[in-house]
């Protein structure tokens, strides 16, 4: 069937209700029996959906019968043979894929049971898509089965590139719980988890938790502050229906569009769908909500507080420095990981946006206006009016950017240092043109602290940390005082940054940033009393102190004779035995 549609466009972008994980009778683990394709676009039309994708397991066996079913209808139709009921039910066919984007796709399974979906255009053809999934090392007699279990396919990683070459959109379906890429519950190492959610070939993760606020839902874990997970990922949530309706007799058990997400789009189409998830515009896709208020993201962004990609600005004046610390951290989130800046909100999540008063466009024009004119080379960011709590407030979307490093006013380079903005220092300066370097003329770089992009320490023995279990690995975050040398009186110290590996050398107290400052002045006047610590085996907790909204700890470690001494450590770099340790 080649049906053209027509595509709703708008003066203005508009919020879409999508479900793009949603199963047919192809799939054989559909709970229903004898639901019809016409049946399904129905229910979506009752949910007041906009797009829908067919994802069945392994197969697009499901679109291929509503096709044929359909240009069946149209044969009979040219034939002048259409009964009434065979001509009503064409006429609704018709009606409701005029009115809802429905999309080829499929859920397929890769090495050791992972799910992945896979999203395509409408234009692309059912027999493309059927060569692609044997591309994928699905059997071919598995092909019309829609059966979870297929064999051994093809893994992960190379699912990723082969779906997203085929021009389709990639999500790891279900992320979080069972077949999920997060490998939650399952005993893989630390870089494969890292991997499977990181590669750039995906383009989002499904959650089923994607409403839930606090440190422990699934898009706060990926949302680039955590030092192993850089990459921020879009999450988005599905119905993963495998019946019509939710099961009476088992809640958790959803129907078709029992769990949506909203994305903001220009028009209705999959090409309007796809710069969305090629993106790095977060706010365009949140949770549906069908009585509550609309999510408000930048409210959760500001429980979870400042961090190393995002940062508040209540006030945005000239006077009293307020729009130079705005372009000094679009500067530092440009040579570090990116990251978005809200402006006419404070940082305490319990007090009210301020909002950017009578004149909200001369604000934003005056903000993208300091942003071209002061930070060189020219920084691609994004500049646009948000409602939060009922305010108008401004937000920068500032990418990583591909030119490291970046300046303000021609000599001045900051970066991001968890949640604090600093000026750069000689070897951080050093890394960026490095890296700048290296890159040149490629797509931006993964974030320093990927997997993808492995940050080189010097090879200088005394610098190098000693070998030591994985089990025992040192916090993510957080300093560690490297070498000490003392030069005519003077003590330089060399600094080893635990988010990413960089040793940046020549560190006075003098020249030190507020978390250096602290670790030297600590460890001047404070030495560690082995006594004092609270042991848990080789790893112990020295001090724990409130930051702000952060808590930071002061960690140590046994390695021998030695202790090592990390100075504050976020919650983000905890792991293993350190969130033993500690409580998290």
């Amino acid at each position: 069937m080649a049906r053209k549609r027509r595509k709703k466009s708008l003066p203005n972008d508009q919020w879409y209700q999508m479900d793009l994980h949603l199963h047919t009778s192809a799939s054989s683990d559909f709970q229903q029996e004898g639901v019809t394709y016409l049946e399904l676009l129905k229910e979506a039309e009752r949910k007041n959906l906009d797009i829908i994708a067919f994802t069945d397991h392994n197969t697009v066996n499901g679109y291929k019968t509503m096709v044929e079913e359909i240009d069946d209808l149209e044969l009979l139709e040219r034939l002048e043979r259409l009964t009434p009921e065979e001509e009503q039910r064409l006429q609704e066919y018709r009606r409701l894929l005029d009115k809802i984007l429905v999309l080829k796709g499929f859920e397929f399974t890769a090495t050791f049971g992972f799910h992945i979906l896979g999203i395509f255009p409408p234009k692309t053809s059912i027999r493309d898509l059927e060569f692609l999934l044997l591309q994928l090392g699905l059997p071919p007699d598995k092909l019309d089965c829609g059966a979870t279990d297929v064999g051994a396919t093809t893994d992960v990683l190379s699912a990723y590139q082969i779906i997203n070459e085929a021009g389709g959109i990639v999500i790891g379906a279900h992320a979080n719980s069972n077949h999920g890429v997060a490998l939650q519950g399952m005993r893989f190492g630390g870089q494969t988890r890292i991997a499977f959610t990181q590669d750039e070939n995906l383009h989002a993760l499904e959650v089923t938790d994607l409403d839930r606020q606090g440190k422990n839902a699934t898009a706060r874990f990926f949302d680039g502050s955590k030092p192993e997970y850089p990459r921020r990922m879009r999450c988005i949530q599905g119905s993963d229906s495998h019946r019509l309706t939710r099961d009476p007799h088992n809640p958790k058990n959803l129907g078709l569009g029992d769990r949506v997400t909203e994305v903001l789009l220009s028009e209705l189409s999959f090409e309007a769908l796809y710069a969305v998830f090629n993106g790095d515009d977060f706010a365009c896709t949140r949770p549906y909500r069908a009585e509550a208020r609309p999510f408000d993201y930048i409210q959760a962004a500001r429980e979870e507080g400042p961090n190393i990609v995002q940062d508040f600005h209540q006030h945005y004046s000239k006077r009293g420095g307020f729009l130079d610390a705005i372009v000094a951290d679009v500067c530092a989130f440009a040579n570090t990981n990116g990251g978005a800046l809200y402006i006419g909100v404070p940082e305490d999540p319990r007090k009210p946006p301020t909002g950017l008063g009578n004149a909200p466009t001369r604000i934003l024009n005056q903000l993208r206006s300091e942003i071209e004119t002061r930070i060189t080379p020219a920084l691609a960011v994004t500049v646009d009016l948000q409602d939060t709590l009922g305010m108008k407030v401004a937000r920068i979307a500032v990418p990583r950017g591909a030119e490291t490093p970046y300046t303000v006013d021609d000599s001045k380079i900051f970066l991001r240092s968890e949640a604090e903005t600093t000026l750069a220092v000689r070897d951080e300066i050093v890394a960026m043109v490095k890296r700048s370097l290296e890159y040149e003329g490629q797509a931006p770089p993964a974030p320093a602290s990927s997997p993808l992009a492995p940050v080189s320490a010097p090879s200088t023995d005394l610098l190098q940390p000693p070998s030591i279990p994985d089990t025992l690995l040192p916090p993510r975050t957080g300093v560690e005082i490297a070498d000490i040398e003392l030069r005519r009186g003077t003590r330089y110290y060399t600094m080893r940054d635990l988010r990413n590996g960089n040793l940046v050398k020549n560190v006075t107290l003098r020249s030190a940033r507020h978390l250096w400052r602290y670790a030297i002045e600590e460890n001047e006047k404070n030495p560690i009393n082995p006594a004092q610590v609270r042991w848990l085996g080789d790893v112990g907790l020295w001090k724990r102190r409130a930051h702000g909204s952060l808590t930071r700890f002061d960690l140590v470690q046994r390695t021998g004779d030695s202790l090592r001494i990390y100075y504050g450590v976020t919650e983000e770099g905890l792991h293993g035995l350190w969130n033993a340790l500690v409580g998290e």
